[in-house]
């Protein structure tokens, strides 16, 4: 197959440049400045729209995608929120908005969560990735694809 007309396909290792946006337009992340991503489509190395929206796509081609929470980081799920009184939050532990802490849990577990809200008595910690609930816009440029040649 010519390499020019090759599309990526599952198995195949891909690199892309992205930048990713909220849907007011505000930029939550972008490779623009880095070297690009490098993932195998079907790996389940990120986010399922993600791999979804660069199979069928050429080297050198762009796109834009939106990808709704279902194929993103999901739902925003409320009972991953938690309220913890200030007296039982260890002194030791910033109490700052923004701040990722990991907690164990009683099956030894780690669960990662980030300090969303404080107020005078409670420090609201939230275990939902920060991007869950949210649509995601991507514009996305395949910048080189190897691995198997596509079927």
């Amino acid at each position: 197959m010519d390499e020019a007309t090759r599309k990526a396909c599952g198995g195949d290792a891909v690199k892309v440049h992205y930048t990713g946006k909220f849907s007011d337009g505000s930029v939550f992340d972008s490779s623009k400045d880095r070297e690009p991503l490098q993932f195998t489509i079907g790996a389940g190395q990120l986010i399922a729209g993600f791999e979804k929206a660069v199979e069928g796509m050429a080297a050198g081609e762009t796109k834009t995608v939106m990808i709704p929470p279902g194929s993103g980081y999901g739902a925003r799920r409320e009972e991953l929120v938690f309220r913890v009184k200030k007296e039982h939050f260890p002194p030791m532990i910033e109490q700052k908005i923004g701040v990722f802490l990991e907690l164990r849990q009683p099956d030894g577990g780690i669960v990662e969560v980030q300090i969303s809200d404080i107020t005078a008595d409670l420090v609201v910690l939230d275990g939902n990735h920060p991007l869950a609930g949210k649509d995601l816009h991507f514009d996305i440029e395949l910048v080189a694809i190897s691995g198997p040649a596509a079927v």
